[in-house]
């Protein structure tokens, strides 16, 4: 089936991360050490809440900060937490090559409020999707099936119109289950030259 539109995850294809640079951040200006601050931000129930829009950013930081005794303000939280990315220019490019070859790409990722500033602050390539499934804007995460027929009206594709890009097993696999095609991103070189092969780029 023809591709009509290419859905790419964000963490871990387009942009790394590396939760640890924010725990040892926030450790400096906390009673908590780093495993105790670990343990309440990284890929924590208290994060999943707040990237499935269970709470709001200011209830975050105000949970964040009781637990792990922060004694700074949230403008030094937001920038501690967020600032743990980094480009992956392979695959930004990719998206730049099939975007000019005027297929639709959109982003569909478990991510929160802070990170998403920080993204279109400081990417530029963020700005240049067709559109953006964010799991805190939908209140629902990846792999659930909500998520991802909310992406199918974004897009106006549905099943195997659709093509997508994600570094997690369970995550691909929930989008497998709505027939769309599917990538597990390992490399950027093996996820180019699949897409190529399924877009039928030369």
């Amino acid at each position: 089936m023809k591709v009509r539109a290419v859905v790419f995850d964000l963490g871990k294809v387009l942009v790394d991360f590396d939760y640890g640079i924010a725990v040892r951040k926030l450790a400096e200006n906390s009673a908590a050490s780093v495993e105790e601050v670990r343990h309440v931000i990284d890929q924590s129930p208290l994060l999943i809440r707040y990237e499935g829009g269970q709470m709001g950013t200011q209830e975050f930081f105000e949970e964040v900060r009781r637990l792990i005794g922060f004694r700074g303000e949230f403008p030094g939280f937001a920038a501690a937490f967020a600032d743990i990315f980094s480009e992956m220019p392979e695959m930004i490019g990719l998206q730049a090559e099939l975007s000019a070859r005027g297929l639709p790409t959109f982003i569909l990722s478990n991510t929160n409020d802070i990170a998403v500033r920080h993204i279109r602050r400081r990417f530029p390539f963020f700005a240049n999707f067709t559109g953006y499934v964010l799991s805190y804007e939908q209140s629902a995460l990846k792999p659930h099936r909500k998520i991802y027929e909310i992406t199918e009206r974004h897009t106006r594709a549905r099943g195997g119109e659709i093509l997508f890009i994600d570094d997690r097993a369970e995550n691909v696999e929930g989008a497998s289950q709505l027939g769309w095609q599917t990538i597990c991103h390992r490399s950027p070189q093996e996820s180019i030259a699949r897409v190529r092969e399924l877009t039928h780029s030369p």
